[in-house]
């Protein structure tokens, strides 16, 4: 299944995109794609598609999952992309937080900060717990997820590194984590492991990678996150990029308003955002 949410900011609806690529209305069958819905995501697979409402239109989507407690990122999870950034791939996953705030739609627009100079671009594989994780093993560790999406960690270079301390400043502005367009379940999803991702600013290909490189697999980072707290239904896991942003370019590359961002992940869907000043 694609799970989706649709309308307005903060009145989205639950959703489900059909074969034909139709947004289908779920709100008669559950209250959101959040919580609870998310330990019984198997239910759904016995709804009647055909006989439940198509939403006309062109709606906005919302972020593909709702009432997420954390927003949990993966550094420096591809060697190459650890090379262009000038570090080397730690022993362990560098954790940092995205705070929540920061969640918006896949389309809506990338706010640059106010006073920034350095907001950058990070196509991310996501994936949603849907099953509470403590002490999980590797063996057991994709039970517990929902589905897979797309994210763009956004990341405001400056703040992140040269003013010192955690790297969330950075990467938490208003509408630094675009996630969608949808939630895809496991079974359709395909091997998180094995996807290609692209990113592309104003037309020009910046990102074309896989999962593949990834050096800390989606099975490893949920057993080793459980180790030091439990996973919620609903959290959210980025696992890193791929090189190709452009703190790595020669001279770097960093976003202005007016510039257009295109991203994809295989089997997940694409995003676009259009970059905007905050005022």
């Amino acid at each position: 299944m694609k799970l989706l949410r649709y309308g307005e900011k903060g009145a989205e609806k639950p959703g489900l995109l059909d074969d034909e690529g139709k947004i289908r209305d779920l709100s008669g069958v559950v209250p959101d794609i959040a919580g609870d819905v998310l330990t019984r995501l198997d239910e759904l697979k016995s709804v009647d598609v055909s006989k439940l409402p198509v939403v006309e239109g062109n709606p906005r989507l919302g972020p593909c999952i709702g009432g997420t407690g954390k927003f949990i990122c993966i550094g420096l999870n591809y060697s190459d992309h650890a090379a262009e950034s000038g570090m080397e791939v730690p022993p362990e996953p560098v954790i940092f937080a995205k705070y929540t705030s920061a969640i918006c739609g896949p389309n809506d627009p990338i706010i640059i900060p106010r006073g920034s100079e350095k907001t950058d671009w990070e196509v991310e594989l996501g994936f949603v717990i849907g099953k509470a994780a403590k002490y999980v093993s590797e063996e057991n560790a994709l039970d517990h997820v929902a589905g897979y999406c797309v994210i763009n960690d956004v990341s405001e270079r400056a703040y992140q590194i040269e003013r010192s301390g955690q790297w969330s400043k950075g990467k938490s502005s208003d509408n630094f984590g675009p996630t969608g367009p949808w939630l895809v379940t496991p079974d359709e999803a395909g091997d998180p492991q094995d996807m290609h991702m692209w990113l592309e600013v104003n037309g020009k290909r910046y990102q074309d990678g896989s999962t593949n490189t990834m050096v800390y697999g989606v099975k490893f980072l949920i057993s080793y996150l459980s180790q030091f707290f439990t996973l919620h239904p609903g959290d959210i896991i980025s696992t890193g990029t791929p090189p190709g942003v452009g703190l790595g370019m020669k001279p770097p590359v960093y976003l202005k308003e007016g510039d257009v961002v295109e991203l994809g992940i295989q089997n997940l869907g694409t995003q676009k955002q259009v970059c905007i000043k905050d005022v």
